[in-house]
């Protein structure tokens, strides 16, 4: 096993921050050297209305993130981290995509993706009640899980470290979900590349591993047995070897 230590790029998903990454395992600390960048608006990062595109969110955590780095991103981290690949690929040394996709909402030729009336409730609950919301949206990610009720405590108890995200921030993340679809030029990304998805994941269906396939044919694809849209916490050693054997493969 290759030793040398890697910079490690690490982004959370839409309503999350960098504390989720506090149980990152030993395993892979021993070989990489994180570099917990939260997106804005959240944990208490400034937000600026008049750039909230994708591409202006991944510009920015390219201006946060080290010269070369592996890049891991989670759900709409995942989304910035392909963006990331796409504008600055030299930097980018690889990419772990932990439970996302290149296009979150269905579409005739997309079905394996979330409904967009679910973003639409999601939308008007921010409205309503944004604590709420969230809360509910933290016990979606864990639904069908075999740990269900351990990852949701643990997902509560490392957000409440950091402050909870402007509602600017969350709807601007929504409508990234809702409108970026990244499909087209995901074969013209060049770096390894991983794909983790949750058997269970009820947010992004399993069944988008096979689309991966075919857009990308280099990339390494797993489906985690038993996990839904948070397998890094819920499945954690399962999540730590796919990804030690993905750095041998690539020798990093």
């Amino acid at each position: 096993m290759n030793t040398h230590h890697t910079d490690l790029v690490l982004l959370h998903g839409w309503g999350m921050n960098s504390a989720v990454w506090a149980g990152l395992p030993q395993g892979l600390q021993q070989r990489l050297t994180p570099h917990p960048i939260d997106l804005p608006g959240h944990a208490g990062t400034s937000f600026d209305a008049d750039h909230c595109q994708l591409v202006d969110w991944a510009d920015r955590c390219l201006a946060q993130a080290p010269e070369q780095a592996l890049w891991l991103g989670w759900s709409l981290g995942g989304l910035v981290a392909l963006q990331a690949a796409l504008l600055a690929p030299k930097r980018v040394r690889a990419l772990i995509l932990i439970t996302t996709t290149p296009r979150f909402v269905q579409a005739v030729d997309w079905r394996a993706a979330m409904a967009e009336e679910t973003l639409a409730q999601f939308q008007q609950g921010l409205l309503d009640d944004p604590a709420g919301t969230l809360d509910r949206f933290l016990a979606l990610q864990v639904r069908g899980s075999d740990a269900a009720r351990a990852t949701l405590r643990k997902l509560r108890a490392e957000l409440a470290q950091q402050p909870a995200p402007i509602p600017g921030a969350l709807t601007a993340g929504l409508d990234i979900l809702r409108e970026d679809d990244l499909r087209g030029p995901l074969p013209d990304i060049d770096r390894p590349s991983l794909w983790l998805f949750g058997q269970r994941d009820t947010l992004i269906p399993a069944g988008v591993a096979e689309r991966i396939g075919l857009l990308m044919p280099n990339a390494q694809i797993q489906i985690i047995a038993g996990a839904a849209h948070a397998p890094f916490l819920s499945h954690a050693d399962v999540v730590a070897n796919e990804i030690n054997a993905f750095l041998d493969r690539i020798a990093l």
